[in-house]
């Protein structure tokens, strides 16, 4: 057997306002088992005619488990809440096993042994145990998982280590251009090159005359 949907809420219902011993408002309960509050609204009605809740009018008022309700069967609120419908009906359309068909009486049975083991449960033993606070926690908050790893902005190393500072280029400081040869910046200078000598200094030409002799000095006269 399949319950409605008006069965399924009323005994949610019934199930939390049994686990909670203060007063609950519609919305509180709306809210806490994700249910449209117009249709908890009506079930609610339908369980204070059963006996199962009690509503109390004004500002302080709400929704309670009333102080018998425990004692009320799964059963009843099923039977209050389905009615005595067939599992199957035979009449829309008509059926033509109609007249002599087992069927029908099989389904009856299979029907009231359903109902027969939900007499033997109660509204209280439904919520006794664990299943009471977990009833409660409904609708809480979870606490969020604290973050893990190291704070935002920090480069780590998959070891743990920081990174070291970029280190310079080999042969030079800093900031200092350095070229292959290890020469000051500015000047090119090619590995198979050399260096050109500076000029020597030539003596001043002395005087010769055309045959090639040097004249003579005169003496001191």
């Amino acid at each position: 057997m399949k319950l409605n949907r008006s069965t399924d809420m009323a005994l949610r219902i019934a199930m939390l306002a049994a686990a909670n011993p203060r007063r609950m408002t519609v919305d509180e309960l709306s809210d806490q088992l994700d249910l449209p509050r117009n249709h908890v609204a009506k079930v609610v009605q339908r369980l204070q005619r059963l006996g199962v809740l009690v509503t109390i009018r004004g500002r302080s008022g709400g929704v309670a488990f009333a102080e018998d309700g425990g004692r009320t069967t799964v059963g009843h609120v099923v039977r209050a809440f389905e009615g005595d419908d067939e599992v199957v009906s035979c009449d829309e359309p008509a059926c033509s096993l109609r007249a002599a068909c087992r069927l029908r009486g099989e389904l009856r049975r299979a029907r009231d042994a359903f109902l027969a083991v939900l007499d033997d449960v109660t509204l209280g033993e439904l919520v006794a145990g664990p299943t009471g606070p977990a009833l409660l926690a409904l609708g809480l908050p979870r606490p969020r998982p604290a973050p893990s790893g190291e704070p935002p902005g920090r480069d780590v190393s998959p070891s743990g280590e920081l990174p070291a500072p970029d280190a310079p280029p080999s042969g030079g400081s800093p900031g200092r251009d350095v070229s292959p040869s290890g020469g000051p910046p500015g000047r090119d200078v090619s590995p198979s090159a050399t260096v050109p000598r500076p000029p020597e200094p030539h003596a001043p030409p002395s005087p010769v005359g055309p045959s090639g002799a040097r004249p003579a000095v005169p003496g001191p006269v």
